[in-house]
C-alpha cells in the first residue's frame, strides 16, 4: 500500500476544490510517478487532465496496488468490494464511514468494511483519514506543500488536523513517512511504525494517538525503536477506555484517563508530550541534537543565558515546575563568567548577562562558550526573545551560530514569545542545525526530554520475574469463588509481602470485644459492609479505642448505622499516607498505581502509573516523582519514612498484578502508612469482576 506503483482513484472529478480533484493533484505530485487510473461511473468516457475516466475498476488493465476511495459513505462498501475483487493491496478511505442507513449505530457498517479488507488481505488506511505520504507516493485528499521535504521523521496520527498542521509547520522537519491513520479499521499504528522502522532514513518517530490498538505489536515497535536508539515522541489525546471502565477504588479514579498511555510510554522509554507545541519543540530539539554531534552529554543538566532578570526568574519557575535541572557549574566556569559581567551582576546559572559593558555579540558568545565547556552541562540554551531587531542587530543569532559550530554539546535558542519570533532569524538558525524553541514552557519541556534521554533511552521496562505458581493458583481459586472478606484481603497482601496491622473480622459485639483483647488495646474498629471506598466519610472508622467498653459502644453504633460486618485492627504508628494499587486497563492490562493517600488521594490527584514488572529502581523513581515525596524524605524536621520498604511494597503490588491482574478489577491499599519502621497497609479494597460477585 505504502509503495504502490499503480493507483486507482475512485470518485475522480474535475470539479475544483473537490476531494477527487485534490487527490488527483496530489497523486500527480508523487515522486515515485505511479501509474494513475481514474474511475467514476458518472463521468465514464470523459477525460480529466488528459487521463480517461473509466466506469469501474474492472476496466483497469493490469493490477492495481492501491485504491483511493474519494467517495461518500454510501458507496464505500461497493468500492472496497470492487478493490478486493481486483486484488488491490490496499485502500484509503477518506470518508468517516458513517452508516448511511443508521448513522447513529455505525459499528456494524464499519465492521463490514473491515471484514471486506481483511478477508482480501488488503491494507486499509482510515476511515475518516487524510491519507498518507510515503517516499514515492502522495495519497492524500488535501493539498500540501510541494515538494514535501524528505527526512528522518515518521509520523502516525489519528488526527487529520494535526497531520496537516505538522506537515505545514515552519520547522526543519522532513518526512520518511507521514500517515493520517484515522479510525484504523484494519491497518493500525503498529503496522505503520513497523514499516517506518524498517526504513534506513527513519531517525525519529512521532505518534499522535487517541486510543491504543494492537498493543502487543506497538510495544514490540517501541522496543525496536529503542534498540536502534530512535526516539519515539508521543502525544496522547482524549482518554483511553480505562477512564470509563474503572472501578470504585481510588486507584481506579487516579489511573483513569490517559493512564494506560502514561504507563505504556514510561515502560518503553517513549517521550510523552502534553500538546502540539511541546511536540514540535521536542522533535526539533532531538533532531538538532542528533545532527549536532550525537546525543547530549550524559549525566549533565541545562545551562541558559538570558538578557532579562524577569525572564530568568520565569525560566527558573517553570523549570522547577517541570523538574528540569540547571547545572551547578565548576569554579573555573564561574570565574570565567565573572570576567564577562558588569560589576554587581552574579555569575550564576541561568545567567542574566544584560549590561552596558562589552559588545553584545562578543559577550554572549563568550558566555555561551564557557558554559558549553563545563563538564556538568549537557545542553546550552540562549533563552532570549528572538524578535525582529529594527536596528539590524543580529548579535543573538550570530552568537548562537558561532558557539554551535564549535560546542561539544547541543546549543539551542529558546524564544519566550512565539508570536514575536523573527522568522527570518529562526530560519537562519534552523538551517544551520540550531533548534529554535517557541515558548518558555514547551521549550523547557523539550529540554527536559532531551536531558532524560542523554546517555540512552530511559526505558523502565523491567524483566518479568518468575511467578510463584503455587501462590497464584491458590488465590485464583479463592477469587473464582467470589469477593474476599476484609481479613482475607489482609492475608492476600501478606502473601505478596505487604504487611498490615493485626486484623480480625467480627460480626457481633462479643467477637469485637474478644478480638480487641487478643490484639491488645488501643485498637481501631472499621465497618466491613459492602464496597465502601470512603469509610471515614460515613463514620465507619473509629480509632484509638482504649478498652472493652469503648469497643462495645463503637461496635453497637456501627452495627446500628451500617450493619454487623466489621474488622478490629491493631493501631499503627503514625506515618506518611500513600495510596497503592492495581487496576486492570482493558487495553494494556494491569497497571500499578501509587500516589498520595488518605484524604489527599482525591484532593491533589498526585500519582504515578506503571506497567508491571516494577523493579526496585523503577519503584524508587515512581515514588520520588510524587509531590508527597518530600514528606517521605522527612519534611520540616519530620522523621523520614523507610523508603526501601515503600519500594518493596510497590514491587510486591507489581508481583500481585502479574500473577492475579487478570482475575481482579482492582486492588487498593489506602492508606499505606509509611513510617521509619516500615510500610503498613491500613485499609484494603479488593474488587473482583461483576460476574464473580
Amino acid at each position: 500500500m505504502l509503495e504502490a506503483r499503480s493507483v486507482a482513484l475512485v470518485g475522480a472529478t474535475p470539479r475544483p476544490g473537490s476531494l477527487g480533484m485534490r487527490a488527483l493533484t496530489e497523486l500527480g505530485r508523487s515522486p515515485g510517478r505511479p501509474s494513475i487510473h481514474l474511475v467514476n461511473p458518472a463521468r465514464a468516457g470523459t477525460t480529466i487532465g488528459g487521463r480517461p475516466v473509466l466506469a469501474s475498476l474492472e476496466e483497469v488493465a493490469g493490477p492495481v496496488d492501491l485504491v483511493l476511495a474519494a467517495v461518500g459513505d454510501a458507496h464505500l462498501e461497493s468500492v472496497l468490494a470492487d478493490a478486493a475483487r481486483h486484488g488491490a493491496a490496499g485502500a484509503v478511505v477518506f470518508a468517516s464511514a458513517v452508516d448511511p442507513v443508521t448513522p447513529g449505530d455505525s459499528a456494524p457498517f464499519r465492521a463490514r468494511l473491515a471484514a471486506i479488507a481483511r478477508d482480501a488481505g488488503m491494507a486499509l488506511c482510515g476511515g475518516g483519514c487524510m491519507g498518507f505520504v510515503s517516499r514515492g507516493l502522495r495519497a492524500i485528499g488535501y493539498l500540501e506543500r510541494d515538494p514535501l521535504p524528505a527526512g528522518p521523521i515518521a509520523l502516525v496520527t489519528h488526527s487529520g488536523s494535526a497531520f496537516s498542521a505538522l506537515l505545514r509547520a515552519e520547522r526543519p522537519f522532513g518526512w520518511s513517512l507521514a500517515v493520517s491513520s484515522g479510525q484504523e479499521l484494519v491497518t493500525t499504528a503498529a503496522d505503520y511504525l513497523e514499516y517506518a522502522l524498517g526504513l534506513p532514513e527513519t531517525g525519529i518517530v512521532v505518534l499522535v494517538a487517541e486510543t491504543l490498538r494492537d498493543v502487543a505489536r506497538l510495544r514490540s515497535a517501541f522496543d525496536a525503536a529503542a534498540e536502534r536508539d530512535i526516539p519515539v515522541v508521543a502525544l496522547p489525546v482524549g482518554t483511553s477506555e480505562a477512564g470509563r471502565a474503572m472501578v470504585a477504588a481510588h486507584s481506579g479514579a487516579l489511573a483513569g484517563g490517559a493512564a494506560a498511555f502514561e504507563a505504556l510510554f514510561r515502560a518503553h522509554g517513549v517521550v510523552q508530550v502534553a500538546d502540539l507545541a511541546e511536540l514540535c519543540d521536542t522533535v526539533e530539539l532531538l533532531l538538532a541534537a542528533r545532527r549536532h554531534r550525537g546525543p547530549a552529554r550524559a549525566g549533565g543538566a541545562l545551562a541558559a543565558v538570558l538578557d532579562s532578570g524577569a525572564e530568568r526568574a520565569l525560566l527558573v519557575d517553570v523549570a522547577d515546575e517541570l523538574g528540569v535541572p540547571f547545572a551547578t557549574v565548576a569554579e573555573a566556569t564561574t570565574a570565567r563568567l565573572e570576567e564577562l559581567l558588569d560589576p554587581g551582576m552574579a555569575a550564576t546559572n541561568p545567567l542574566d548577562l544584560w549590561g552596558s559593558g562589552r559588545a553584545t555579540g562578543e559577550l554572549f558568545t563568550e558566555a555561551l562558550l564557557a558554559l558549553s565547556r563545563d563538564a556538568s552541562v549537557s545542553v546550552v540554551a540562549l533563552a532570549v526573545d528572538l524578535v525582529p531587531e529594527f536596528d539590524g542587530d543580529d548579535s543573538y543569532p550570530t552568537a548562537a551560530l558561532a558557539v554551535a559550530a564549535v560546542s561539544q554539546v547541543p546549543v539551542c535558542v529558546l524564544s519566550h514569545v512565539p508570536s514575536a519570533l523573527d522568522r527570518e532569524a529562526a530560519a537562519q538558525l534552523r538551517g544551520a542545525g540550531v533548534a529554535v524553541l517557541e515558548g518558555t514552557r514547551p521549550g523547557l519541556a523539550a529540554l527536559g526530554h532531551l536531558l532524560s534521554r542523554a546517555g540512552g533511552s530511559p526505558s523502565e521496562r523491567g524483566r518479568d520475574p518468575e511467578p510463584d505458581r503455587a501462590r497464584r493458583e491458590r488465590w485464583r481459586a479463592r477469587l473464582a469463588a467470589g469477593p474476599l472478606r476484609p481479613d482475607e484481603a489482609v492475608r492476600l497482601l501478606a502473601d505478596y509481602g505487604i504487611a498490615s496491622p493485626a486484623t480480625r473480622a467480627v460480626f457481633d459485639e462479643a467477637a469485637a470485644v474478644a478480638a480487641a483483647a487478643e490484639i491488645g488495646f488501643p485498637v481501631a474498629l472499621k465497618t466491613a459492609e459492602g464496597d465502601l471506598a470512603h469509610k471515614s466519610e460515613v463514620g465507619g472508622v473509629v480509632l484509638g479505642l482504649p478498652d472493652a467498653g469503648g469497643v462495645a459502644a463503637a461496635y453497637a453504633d456501627l452495627r446500628r448505622r451500617l450493619g454487623p460486618a466489621a474488622v478490629v485492627c491493631e493501631m499503627a504508628p503514625a506515618g506518611v499516607e500513600l495510596s497503592l494499587g492495581v487496576v486492570r486497563d482493558p487495553l494494556v492490562g494491569p497497571l500499578v498505581v501509587v500516589g498520595a493517600g488518605g484524604v489527599l488521594v482525591e484532593l491533589i490527584a498526585d500519582r504515578a502509573v506503571a506497567l508491571p514488572p516494577v523493579g526496585p529502581e523503577a519503584a524508587a523513581r515512581l515514588v520520588s516523582g510524587l509531590r508527597v515525596a518530600r514528606l517521605l524524605e522527612g519534611f520540616r524536621g519530620g522523621p523520614p519514612a523507610d523508603l526501601a520498604a515503600v519500594a518493596r511494597a510497590l514491587g510486591s503490588m507489581s508481583a500481585l498484578a502479574i500473577e492475579l491482574g487478570d482475575e481482579l478489577s482492582a486492588v487498593e491499599v489506602n492508606p499505606l502508612s509509611c513510617a521509619p519502621s516500615g510500610a503498613l497497609a491500613l485499609d484494603i479494597l479488593v474488587e473482583v469482576p461483576v460476574t464473580r460477585r
